[in-house]
């Protein structure tokens, strides 16, 4: 499915286009239907070789296939051919669910129009989309769309990172709180794991996501054989890339948190485990001089005074009684327990 994103009323003149902020329209071409030499954005869904075609021979480009996306090789992530830029990013599918993924999407660059090819739903492109059909909110031309939907991927990734945030604030406060710590047990401590699990992963393809963006960006700053970005774009490129960066460096301050909080129920994992161990210990040497007193007198040799003493086994309890009971005092004396 090809989807058209075109100025209303705009002129077909590129130069004129440029000057004027235009509303949009969006436009499905049915079978048969032209492309529009004043198309804006051809954002090309899930599409089949017939409308690969229909393109490439309207535009004079290159369109490349479901395969072609996926093993794209790294020296065609970014390059320039016959004037037209074909750039390559891993946008973020499904955040919202406990498996994200990143999905493959091509960027063509060709004279004023953008053609953009999918085969994934990224939320941030209907958000960008839902944008662009506020009224004033069209873009004269395609490097300027362009910036414009990386920019609104770089608002979602926002979005996401402050979810993940607040997500991983819970799980500390379940831990590490001074109501909630008391209750604290094996079950928070395995949910608290699943959820760094997750959110450590969902975090790692923000990053990912934002570096084949920043890449894009970088490019397209630069005089890559004679294809150049238009001089009033290259602030917006550089304040871009400044909120790019700054979002890196936030999803590092979220790892190096998911990561202290992964040492520290680990730590209290193993606390548990040493009061569990510790019992056990405690309980073994408690009953360790009350065996010895038993095992004295049972070994029945002929020669033992005490076996004949009428009060000789309420000693016997007594002194294996008393022994437990100092020697848990004791323990309780030395801070042990």
């Amino acid at each position: 499915m090809i989807i058209i994103h075109l100025p209303q009323g705009a002129e077909t003149d590129p130069v004129r286009r440029r000057e004027e902020r235009c509303s949009f329209e969006r436009r499905a071409l049915g079978t048969g239907d032209p492309v529009p030499s004043e198309a804006i954005w051809i954002d090309m869904v899930e599409p089949t070789r017939e409308e690969d075609r229909r393109v490439e021979l309207a535009l004079g480009i290159e369109i490349p296939t479901r395969e072609e996306t996926r093993n794209i090789e790294p020296s065609e992530v970014l390059y320039v051919e016959n004037g037209v830029r074909y750039m390559s990013a891993r946008i973020l599918c499904q955040s919202g669910t406990e498996s994200p993924t990143l999905a493959p999407i091509s960027f063509i660059l060709k004279d004023h129009t953008l053609v953009t090819v999918r085969y994934d739903e990224p939320r941030s492109f209907q958000m960008f989309i839902n944008r662009m059909a506020r009224p004033g909110a069209g873009t004269p031309s395609g490097d300027h769309m362009l910036i414009a939907l990386f920019e609104t991927v770089i608002d979602r990734a926002a979005e996401i990172l402050r979810l993940t945030g607040e997500r991983i604030d819970e799980a500390s406060s379940a831990v590490f709180d001074a109501n909630t710590a008391r209750r604290a047990d094996v079950e928070t401590f395995r949910k608290t794991l699943n959820t760094m699990g997750m959110e450590g992963n969902r975090i790692s393809k923000v990053r990912e996501s934002l570096v084949s963006i920043e890449r894009m960006l970088l490019f397209l700053s630069a005089n890559t054989a004679g294809a150049t970005l238009p001089d009033d774009l290259r602030a917006d490129v550089r304040t871009t890339l400044r909120d790019l960066q700054s979002l890196e460096d936030h999803a590092t301050f979220l790892s190096q948190k998911i990561q202290f909080l992964l040492d520290a129920v680990l730590g209290l994992v193993s606390l548990e485990q040493n009061k569990i161990i510790k019992i056990f210990s405690v309980a073994a040497v408690v009953f360790l001089p009350p065996t010895l007193i038993a095992s004295s007198y049972g070994m029945n040799f002929k020669n033992m005074p005490e076996l004949e003493w009428q009060f000789g086994y309420p000693m016997a309890l007594g002194l294996m009684v008393l022994s437990a009971v100092c020697t848990y005092f004791f323990f309780k004396i030395k801070r042990w327990l």
